[in-house]
């Protein structure tokens, strides 16, 4: 009877690991998102005071500096957020915009969206390696 329980855990064990691994190889996710309201003046969970015209992003789990690209499936547009927020705070939400993101989008018509999202590499790093200029 042990036996069978170590055969089921060990079965479960591998079951999770490999939902891990399958996650992280795609580094995607999808849902509906909103957008900050227009008159919404504070800061973020950074401590950085909002600004609507750059392009943010609030996620429950992300790592602050996260880059994101967000795509509409209807239209294809997409634009690159950088996660520097918590939240939604909703129920059946994944993202919240800032205003200059949900513009680009053409989403504030519509007020929520569903979204794709993919985390982009970080190029901070191949960036700050160009030469500079002579």
């Amino acid at each position: 009877m042990s036996y069978k329980w170590i055969g089921g855990s060990a079965a479960l064990m591998c079951c999770v690991f490999s939902g891990a691994a399958s996650a992280e190889a795609t580094k995607q996710f999808s849902g509906i998102a909103a957008y900050y309201s227009v008159d919404y003046v504070g800061r973020t969970a950074t401590g950085q005071r909002y600004d609507p015209s750059k392009f943010t992003a609030a996620h429950r789990t992300l790592p602050f500096g996260t880059r994101l690209r967000i795509t509409d499936p209807r239209s294809q547009r997409s634009v690159v957020v950088i996660v520097n927020d918590r939240g939604p705070f909703t129920r059946g939400r994944v993202l919240d915009l800032s205003l200059a993101a949900a513009k680009a989008l053409r989403m504030t018509n519509r007020g929520l969206m569903k979204v794709t999202a993919v985390i982009e590499p970080d190029t901070a790093s191949a960036n700050s390696t160009t030469s500079a200029r002579p």
